[in-house]
């Protein structure tokens, strides 16, 4: 129960904000919204890689590989709020050799901050 508290509240658990998150793109991290398809459908950033929650858990890091670039270390974790990709973070830290940072504040902080953001259909 206390690593679930932890893991929502983000203690201890990197973070970046969306301007940070862009100019670590630039620099070759990856993506990857952990929202739900319509979530996803109704507005994502440009570029992200879409890895559903429940998906990503139950795939971990072997599911990463095999839709990131080889060689990818660092990856950046977005949702609505910022709850659910600390979720996945947490379950991802410690697996492998990457990087894992969570956006503050997620697509709602985002999309405040105004990087661009695409739509699907």
């Amino acid at each position: 129960m206390i690593a679930l508290l932890k893991a929502l509240f983000g203690v201890g658990a990197p973070q970046v904000s969306p301007r940070d998150a862009v100019q670590r793109m630039n620099q070759g991290a990856a993506l990857v919204d952990v929202r739900e398809a319509g979530e996803f459908a109704a507005g994502h950033v440009r570029g992200a890689y879409h890895i559903p929650l429940g998906d990503l858990r139950a795939g971990g890091p072997a599911l990463l590989d095999a839709h990131l670039p080889a060689a990818t270390t660092e990856i950046l974790l977005i949702c609505q709020s910022g709850m659910r990709s600390r979720l996945a973070q947490s379950g991802l830290v410690g697996k492998d050799a990457r990087t894992y940072l969570n956006i503050a504040g997620g697509m709602s902080a985002w999309r405040a901050e105004g990087p661009p953001v695409s739509q699907q259909g």
